[in-house]
């Protein structure tokens, strides 16, 4: 397992780098509200179209299942009036949990992309790979590590203040 598994060579595509900058602003609008800098953004695969986008609101929410990602499915569920997103891909600046992990594969998104690793809790190649665990019956394409540096910038100078 770990980043190697998941993370590929080839270049980043502009709609996915585009979509990542927009997960980004998420972020940073989720660390001005005292949340942890988190945002998702969900998107057309085949147009790169922004359906949707979220952050992190358990603060705000008192409500510890209020991930950016979640957020970003239910929006999209209510939107296209569909419950399953294979024609969508989830663009979020940290790895997701196992929460996350699950609802993605329960929603059936056809791609995942995110940017920051997250050794404690990831669940999709850090700590397990639970969006391609083979028993499953459905497996999103996954990408780790786009814009992995600004993703991680912003949780680090996020915590360092709270210390």
């Amino acid at each position: 397992m770990g980043a190697a598994t998941v993370t590929s060579q080839v270049p980043v595509p502009p709609v996915l780098q585009a979509a990542m900058h927009e997960a980004l602003q998420e972020a940073r609008a989720a660390a001005a509200a005292n949340e942890v800098p988190v945002g998702a953004v969900l998107m057309e695969t085949a147009t790169g179209r922004i359906l949707c986008r979220a952050q992190n609101r358990m603060r705000r929410d008192a409500d510890a299942t209020s991930h950016a990602e979640l957020l970003a499915l239910r929006n999209a569920v209510r939107e296209l009036g569909d419950r399953a997103l294979a024609d969508c891909t989830l663009v979020v600046t940290l790895e997701p949990c196992a929460m996350c992990a699950g609802a993605i594969v329960l929603a059936r998104v056809g791609a995942l992309v995110f940017g920051a690793w997250d050794e404690k809790a990831g669940m999709c190649g850090s700590v397990g790979d639970l969006v391609r665990h083979p028993r499953l019956n459905h497996r999103p394409q996954v990408r780790g590590g786009v814009l992995e540096q600004e993703s991680a910038a912003l949780l680090q100078e996020f915590f360092a203040r709270r210390r």
